[in-house]
């Protein structure tokens, strides 16, 4: 435990920002078994609609820098690569 207050204020801070980052990740992650699951289903109508919401949340990842941009660009392409072979 720190001494110095604003250390301990500083210790907090980062406890929130890491738990919010773990469950914005977590939440990414989750979109992304979404669609694989709806490809491996080889249900079209559904793989385009979790497709559109992952995409999505892969910008709004690398936007807010939980991922590279690189990071999202190839998980982007990798998504339309599985997407465009149904």
């Amino acid at each position: 435990m720190p001494n110095i207050k604003s250390s301990a204020k500083r210790d907090a801070l980062q406890k929130a920002a890491n738990a919010k980052n773990r469950a914005a990740k977590s939440a990414l992650k989750t979109e992304i078994k979404k669609f694989d699951a709806a490809v491996a289903s080889g249900d079209g109508d559904k793989a385009a609609e979790t497709y559109k919401a992952a995409v999505k949340s892969v910008d709004k990842a690398a936007s807010k820098g939980l991922i590279h941009k690189n990071n999202a660009a190839h998980k982007k392409s990798a998504m339309a690569k599985k997407i465009n072979a149904m």
